[in-house]
């Protein structure tokens, strides 16, 4: 079998329309993760007995189940239990939000409780607030501590928008997939695919290389 540049070349445009919606899926659902899975975070590492409750309840659950099973639950459970109607974005983009935050609230449980109990004694003698301890004294030494785990997160979050396509969200996979359907070209187009997702992860793998080098840990 022959390899055809030319059908790569009249499936792009479509293609491009795909990585462009995966990118603002992670985007939306990785910014709603970073503060959700802070709070847990924090939740699980200076919380009472109450909050680390129900921070760890949350962070098993989660990571307990397949992502493909929530974005399901969300989209066709939902509805039926609380009469939602939710759209495929938005179970999508919340379903990104609920998966990433409990990996990162255990990033930054770690990265926080790895910084030296000192410090915030330190703090805490110096008659500073709890709060202000962990934004300027605890915060800075366990963000970067916190970059490379992060990082893989990422990556693995912005990959797990291809299984968004089991709710007919028009990602790259989606769109890959129809395009396939259409012309039966499956080596020309899942190559494509293939080397976008690789554009798009090589691109955050080196955006986060270069945050690291800036704040190198020493």
């Amino acid at each position: 079998m022959e390899f055809e540049w030319s059908v790569i070349v009249g499936a792009l445009p479509a293609l491009l329309g795909g990585a462009r919606l995966t990118v603002l899926i992670a985007l939306a659902g990785l910014i709603g993760g970073l503060i959700v899975g802070l709070v847990t975070g924090l939740m699980r590492a200076y919380g009472n007995r109450l909050l680390n409750g129900i921070a760890f309840a949350y962070v098993e659950i989660i990571r307990g189940t397949p992502i493909v099973v929530q974005v399901m639950f969300i989209y066709f459970a939902l509805p039926v239990m609380a009469d939602i109607r939710v759209n495929p974005m938005t179970a999508a983009v919340t379903a990104i939000v609920i998966n990433a935050g409990a990996y990162i609230a255990e990033i930054v449980r770690g990265s926080f409780l790895s910084v030296h109990k000192g410090l915030r004694e330190a703090g805490l003698a110096l008659g500073l607030p709890m709060w202000k301890v962990l934004v300027y004294i605890i915060g800075p030494v366990a963000f970067r501590r916190m970059i490379p785990p992060l990082g893989n997160q990422f990556i693995v979050s912005l990959k797990d928008t291809s299984l968004f396509i089991v709710i007919g969200v028009g990602e790259l996979t989606r769109q890959g997939q129809e395009i396939m359907a259409a012309n039966f070209r499956a080596v020309e187009i899942w190559t494509a695919v293939a080397v976008l997702y690789l554009i798009m992860t090589g691109t955050l793998t080196f955006l986060l290389r270069l945050t690291e080098k800036r704040m190198r840990i020493l």
